[in-house]
């Protein structure tokens, strides 16, 4: 007697099992990529978030380096929002000054940015007391005719102090005829940005005699 065998096979019900398996699999799957993905991207961010910090507060240190105490020029000067400074060129190959100021402007888009306003060469009195004028016109207004500018960093606000004779002074409103000592930068980075938070940084003239602590 001959004996009918039945033809293997999935029924639908294992078919639509199967399915809804492979398309969780394919979900989990898809989220692991995207959170890799996500945390590759906050990684980047942060990481050239630090670079440019660090570019911009070498640039800081560098501008104080150079600030230079002439007959009639005064060398440095804060208001409470903007800071001014008479800086050397850096090579020292040119008998040439520059005007530098910072200040905290609005851009475009609405942020508020830590910005660096540079004059063109100088080498008269006169061409210095228009970029000194022209950078305390920038500091207030963020345009100015002449020099040029450059966004550096998100920054909610900024604040200086000066060291002299031994102690921290709040430097709002203040001009000096002199270098201080040491200059302490207090920066508030703002929320929701790859770096926040409060950084302070403290400069040391390098011809001070107070030890650099």
């Amino acid at each position: 007697m001959r004996t009918r065998t039945s033809a293997g096979g999935f029924t639908l019900i294992e078919l639509l099992v199967a399915i809804a398996a492979m398309a969780l699999l394919a979900l989990m799957s898809w989220r692991g990529i995207d959170g890799m993905t996500r945390a590759q991207a906050q990684t980047q961010a942060r990481g050239d978030a630090v670079l440019t910090l660090q570019t911009t507060l070498s640039q800081w240190s560098t501008d104080l380096d150079a600030t230079v105490t002439l007959t009639q020029l005064r060398p440095i000067e804060w208001n409470g929002s903007v800071l001014r400074l008479t800086r050397r060129n850096a090579d020292n190959t040119l008998p040439a000054l520059y005007v530098v100021a910072w200040a905290l402007h609005t851009d475009a888009a609405g942020a508020t940015q830590w910005q660096r306003w540079q004059s063109p060469a100088i080498v008269t009195r006169a061409e210095w007391q228009q970029a000194w004028d022209r950078a305390g016109a920038w500091g207030q207004e963020g345009v100015v005719a002449g020099g040029s500018a450059l966004s550096l960093i998100p920054l909610a606000s900024w604040q200086l102090a000066y060291f002299q004779g031994g102690v921290w002074t709040e430097a709002v409103s203040s001009e000096a005829n002199t270098i201080p000592e040491g200059i302490r930068l207090v920066l508030q980075l703002p929320p929701g940005a790859s770096l926040t938070g409060t950084l302070t940084r403290d400069w040391v003239r390098p011809t001070a005699a107070t030890p650099k602590t």
